[in-house]
């Protein structure tokens, strides 16, 4: 299940959240060990929340000390949902070399069916998402379905029930210049 929000927050609002977040967050680069060497990730992020967080062999650090700019977007997000989260990755695409490649947010941490509340601040850019595969299909994405969701500054994206289980999602790069896009994904964490 995904709900797409438009304008959850306004422009106004929108606007001095991304320039406070974009100068105030502690942003780095993260490096990815593989067997075929090592690479940066392609984006900025920073990472809140009580418990360390673990994707793709990186770990994020403990951090409870929220923004207060975050800890308002967290309290506006969990009364529209009902829930509480206890955890945030922030995402800084810088332009639009930045990108993030197919995945699912499915790590164990994340629990079953978890829920994910994505903040869009910025630059408009494609949130595109594919069906995986059936076990007939051995893996081939050719032929699966795919959608392409343009998200706009102070748009809110809410994905939930099997939607890591049977989708993968990505950022891609552009051809076209983009200016800066700050991603908030607020997450339930539970500890290992």
């Amino acid at each position: 299940r995904v709900h797409l929000i438009p304008g959850f927050l306004d422009s106004e609002q929108a606007d001095w959240m991304f320039e406070q977040l974009l100068h105030d967050l502690p942003w780095g680069q993260r490096t990815h060990i593989r067997q075929e060497g090592s690479f940066e990730e392609p984006r900025l992020t920073c990472w809140y929340g009580e418990l360390p967080y673990t994707y793709s062999g990186i770990t994020m650090q403990p951090n409870p000390n929220w923004h207060p700019v975050l800890a308002l977007l967290k309290e506006r997000i969990e009364a529209l949902r009902g829930c509480t989260f206890n955890s945030l990755l922030c995402n800084l695409y810088r332009h639009e070399k930045d990108s993030v490649d197919w995945h699912s947010d499915d790590e164990p941490s994340l629990g079953t069916n978890p829920l994910i509340a994505s903040l869009s601040l910025g630059a408009t850019r494609n949130f595109e998402m594919r069906k995986k595969p059936s076990l007939e299909e051995n893996g081939d994405y050719r032929f699966v379905e795919r959608l392409r969701i343009p998200l706009d500054h102070g748009t809110l994206l809410m994905m939930e029930g099997a939607t890591q289980e049977d989708w993968q999602h990505r950022v891609p790069k552009e051809y076209h210049s983009r200016a800066a896009r700050i991603n908030l994904t607020f997450r339930i964490i539970y500890p290992e």
